[in-house]
């Protein structure tokens, strides 16, 4: 293999990470939707708030990976711009992020993007709504 293929390769197998970590993310977002409605669900039948109180365990653990994912393929997405412009730091088909640097914040600062914190704030949001409910009602 010539160098252009390997880069080539090395690119690709980059890129199939961060399509992984998409489709995980993608995954997290509907098993919290699914979990957090069908412990409505129950709360709703039984009348027992407990199942509401329940709900915020997977959707709070769902909201942390998804957090950790989204890291991850940040992570991903420099070493794929690092090998695009030929840095001198990637060893060939490297897979490994540890050598990078460049990237800001941890990936508990990637919870509280402008992208995860309306989505997993809105379940949370509606667990809260759903107990009060129940108390008011």
């Amino acid at each position: 293999m010539d160098a252009n293929e390997i880069k080539l390769k090395h690119l690709e197998f980059i890129q199939a990470v961060i399509s992984r970590m998409n489709n995980c993310s993608f995954l997290l977002k509907g098993w919290s939707v699914t979990l957090v409605s069908a412990l409505f669900a129950l709360s709703a039948k039984d009348a027992d708030v407990r199942f509401a109180l329940i709900a915020y365990f997977p959707a709070i653990v769902f909201w942390i990976l998804d957090g950790f994912f989204l890291y991850q393929e940040k992570r991903y997405r420099q070493l794929y711009a690092l090998v695009i412009k030929d840095d001198a730091n990637v060893p060939e088909l490297e897979m490994n992020t540890t050598i990078i640097n460049e990237i800001k914040g941890s990936w508990d600062s990637a919870i509280f993007t402008k992208t995860l914190l309306p989505f997993h704030g809105v379940i949370i949001g509606t667990i809260l709504f759903v107990m009060f409910g129940f108390f008011m009602a």
